[in-house]
């Protein structure tokens, strides 16, 4: 079990840039795609970014994935839904699943509830540091034909914002990063994401 902020070495400019790419994924535009996949989560920019998604015209069906978390004590996704549909989503847009209980189970559970062969794009939405990796699992489990664009959020932690272009100048970013890296590296080796091509030198 990789901690969620383990000890980081010290990064070079190189090792910063190459783990931001990892991590963060490349930064692109966005673009329309036929479907909207929604991580599960109980942070606001779960919701917020669907919505803003759903009304620029990014995807016009959202399928929203999270179970019961034990912390909050509520299914993550019916909670996602319940924003989507106040902030005027028609219901008939959106499919969910509530079984999940980590990002491999959010994808896996979502193939029960939606056909990903009948399209082509998906826009995923999730933390913008975790997505490489949610990346790498869609990638995995669904079909070899889809292209997938993210639209990701920054997210703070004890009032830390951990995003693309400061995570490195604050401890609690350098460690949320690092410990993702790990985290890809060893989720490819057990075949639940798919795995770096190569590992970053000298980490």
């Amino acid at each position: 079990m990789i901690a969620k902020e383990p000890n980081t070495p010290n990064f070079s400019d190189d090792q910063i840039r190459e783990l931001t790419d990892i991590v963060f994924l490349e930064e692109k535009l966005p673009s329309p795609c036929d479907v909207i996949f929604v991580f599960g989560g109980t942070h606001s920019g779960h919701w917020e970014k669907a919505i803003e998604a759903y009304f620029n015209g990014l995807g016009n069906k959202l399928i929203v994935t999270g179970g019961f978390n034990p912390k909050v004590k509520l299914y993550e996704s019916r909670e996602i839904v319940k924003y989507l549909v106040e902030a005027g989503i028609p219901k008939r847009d959106i499919v969910f699943e509530d079984k999940s209980s980590n990002t491999l189970e959010n994808v896996l559970f979502a193939k029960e509830v939606f056909n990903f062969g009948a399209i082509n794009t998906v826009l995923f939405i999730c933390k913008s540091y975790a997505a490489g990796s949610q990346y790498r699992t869609l990638v995995q489990h669904l079909p070899g034909h889809l292209e997938f664009v993210n639209f990701s959020f920054d997210a703070k932690f004890n009032g830390t914002t951990v995003a693309r272009d400061n995570w490195f100048n604050s401890e609690t970013g350098r460690k949320r990063v690092w410990g993702q890296y790990l985290r890809i590296i060893e989720y490819g080796k057990k075949g639940d994401i798919l795995p770096l091509k190569k590992q970053i030198e000298g980490l």
